[in-house]
């Protein structure tokens, strides 16, 4: 009989016989890897462990310790039990989808009708789902995976009842390859796997479903209304409990409720996606561009300013219209009817879009006048206001908005110049995330995607010299040792330097980008005379630090819980009165603090003090200046830090130094 041969990953090769599974292997080779493996890559392909070998292949056995495809293998079936036990508990129930999340799964259902009625799902059926679910996990039943033909599967969903999945089966390529998986030999769902080998893999107590909400059939609002429950799940409870302490410390962080407590902004449905910043907000950003303005002038970038609106050629010619058509919003270049009769617009009129991104205009700033390649590199910045027409559904607080402002700059580099100014790039965004209260972030490069524009020679260069930049800078280790490559996730145009954020309570932000640009140049005819007196075109680095200021801001308010550091906080300091007799010292206190650039309130109302006290540590003023008789006879204060129970008695002067030193951006510092 004919064997296949079977490469593992420290190069020896088994032989076995066809229809061998990577469990028989794991059991061949010792008794606790085949209790430890859960599944199995094949030629780098997640497969069940379970499932027989074909062919020569290299194979890998996955256990819990590679915990992101243990995870992915974990939630993926939590998702089916989710579906499983929801039918047994609630016949008549039609399933849908349910998919893997980054922290858990969800699955979306058509409850069946109560006297006639819909009887959409809630949170109060939750614990009997859950308990159910733990019912399957006990009983061990066996995962097993089955290939069916597209006509068998419609036929079944059609037996069954299964409208959605009956209409989703008819869509499928003929010519794909279609999979269902058993639960025991009673329940069955359509799905590519794979999965673990049977339900009692599974941490009965390492998952919890967390919410329910309405979603729409395929995501379009024309369609039914279905009921999404959502759950997370991990491989153990310690797992499960360390994600419920961060979510729970997330909703207390909220840049939503804390932004309403600090009367930093707010938010309504007359302007979907815009931000209506409060003054106390305002200062917060004010402070924040002014740091980051002077760090560009340090850096010898040139500040520009650039139109919104641009007409849709423009953007035909950069290639963004046809990429990026359905994020803009689009206005005709004519004035409205204003008579009582007849259509607003005619219909007729040229387009114009609302810039997206800067890049172009930019382009269009470097293409006046002749450029020589010693004015190279000419680094271009712009506070940026953009407009991108996300859906309402897709709005979060200021973290995902419709118009917001880009920390916006494009370089534009000789050849020889790019991986110097990439690393000077990463560098000078190192320094800034140090200053907002940043240390701990990862370098993410993000490779060429299947659609694209430009040669793979050209690809293959960009991609090099932006691994390079990073590998040649002054990073830290611990950053480098975290660099890591996402294939398929480049812009259309370049690859891309992604940067991470870790905050205080562990989850990550993808802010910063850098990208190398070979094809927009070319697309808008952008050059330079290079040494040899002929025209080249220059490389574009589209660059930003903080990505938007509506997002960062969100951002810093979550890390921070509110509590910026004092040159950050939009109130730096208040004066509070123990008593009337000291509201003229605490006043003076206050013009003192003023004349030291300090940003000061006092309150002079009639409340007892330990009001007051609470309600600014509510606000998140850092600095609680507590002044009565003896202060204002002995020219004192008695400072409160935010969070802290005791105080501490200082002079005006020594607290006017102290607040304008920690007052002070840390550039100012150096």
């Amino acid at each position: 009989m004919d064997t296949l041969s079977i490469t593992l990953p420290d190069g020896s090769v088994r032989n076995v016989v066809p229809g061998t599974t990577p469990a028989d292997i794991a059991a061949s080779i010792g008794p606790g890897l085949a209790k430890a493996a859960i599944a199995a890559r094949v030629d780098g392909e997640l497969r069940d462990i379970t499932r027989p070998l074909e062919r020569d292949a290299r194979l890998a056995l996955v256990t819990q310790k590679d915990e992101a495809d243990a995870l992915e293998l974990a939630r993926h079936d939590f998702a089916h039990l989710l579906a499983e036990a929801v039918q047994n508990l609630f016949p008549g129930t039609q399933i849908t989808f349910g998919p893997a999340t980054d922290d858990g799964f969800y699955y979306d259902f058509a409850p069946p009708k109560v006297d006639g009625k819909d009887r959409p799902f809630t949170d109060e059926d939750l614990p009997a789902i859950e308990a159910e679910m733990r019912r399957l996990i006990a009983a061990d039943k066996p995962l097993r995976r089955e290939v069916w033909t597209r006509e068998q599967l419609i036929a079944r969903w059609r037996e069954q009842g299964e409208t959605f999945k009956a209409e989703w089966a008819a869509e499928l390529p003929e010519d794909e390859e279609l999979t269902v998986y058993w639960s025991g030999g009673d329940w069955l769902d359509m799905c590519r796997g794979p999965h673990l080998a049977s339900t009692g893999k599974l941490d009965p107590q390492a998952f919890k479903l967390t919410r329910v909400s309405g979603a729409y059939w395929r995501g379009d609002q024309k369609n039914a209304m279905l009921s999404r429950i959502y759950g997370t799940g991990w491989l153990n409870k310690k797992q499960l409990d360390q994600h419920l302490f961060r979510l729970e410390e997330a909703a207390k962080r909220d840049h939503r409720k804390i932004g309403a407590e600090m009367d930093l902004f707010h938010l309504q449905s007359e302007a979907q996606g815009s931000v209506f910043w409060h003054p106390n907000g305002f200062v917060l950003w004010r402070q924040l561009e002014a740091y980051m303005r002077r760090r560009l002038d340090a850096a010898d970038y040139a500040e520009v300013k650039t139109p919104q609106l641009m007409d849709a050629r423009q953007w035909e010619q950069s290639g963004h219209w046809g990429k990026y058509r359905e994020n803009m919003f689009v206005v005709p270049d004519e004035v409205p009817n204003t008579e009582d009769e007849g259509a607003v617009l005619s219909g007729d009129a040229e387009l114009m879009a609302l810039k997206p991104m800067n890049c172009p205009a930019h382009v269009l700033i470097f293409k006046q006048g002749i450029k020589s390649y010693r004015d190279l590199p000419i680094r271009m910045a712009e506070f940026g206001c953009c407009h991108r027409n996300e859906a309402h559904g897709a709005l979060h607080g200021i973290m995902r908005v419709r118009q917001f402002t880009q920390d916006d700059a494009h370089i534009f580099v000789r050849e020889d110049q790019l991986v110097e100014e990439v690393r000077n790039f990463c560098e000078l965004l190192d320094s800034v995330y140090a200053d907002l209260g940043f240390t701990d972030y990862a370098v993410k490069l993000a490779l060429r995607p299947e659609k694209r524009f430009g040669s793979d020679e050209m690809w293959d260069q960009a991609e090099a010299e932006l691994r390079e930049a990073v590998m040649s800078s002054r990073l830290s280790n611990a950053i480098k040792e975290k660099f890591e490559e996402l294939p398929g996730e480049g812009a259309f145009y370049a690859p891309k330097l992604e940067f991470h954020l870790t905050d205080a309570i562990g989850r990550t932000w993808q802010v910063g980008t850098i990208q190398s640009d070979r094809v927009l140049p070319e697309r808008l005819d952008a050059s330079y005379v290079a040494e040899d007196g002929q025209r080249h075109r220059p490389i574009m680095l589209h660059r930003a630090i903080l990505g938007t200021f509506e997002r960062f801001i969100g951002i810093l308010i979550e890390h921070h819980a509110g509590r910026f550091p004092t040159w950050l906080a939009p109130v730096q300091a208040v004066v509070a009165t123990i008593v009337s007799d000291a509201d003229d010292y605490a006043v003076q206190v206050a013009a003192e603090l003023r004349k030291a650039g300090i940003r000061v309130e006092t309150d002079l109302r009639n409340e007892k003090i330990n009001y007051k006290v609470r309600e600014h540590s509510l606000a998140k003023v850092p600095n609680l200046l507590v002044v009565g008789k003896r202060e204002a006879d002995e020219g004192t204060v008695a400072l409160r830090r935010l969070g802290s129970q005791g105080q501490e008695m200082l002079t005006l002067g020594a607290t006017i130094e102290m607040l304008r030193f920690e007052g002070t951006a840390p550039d100012l510092k150096r």
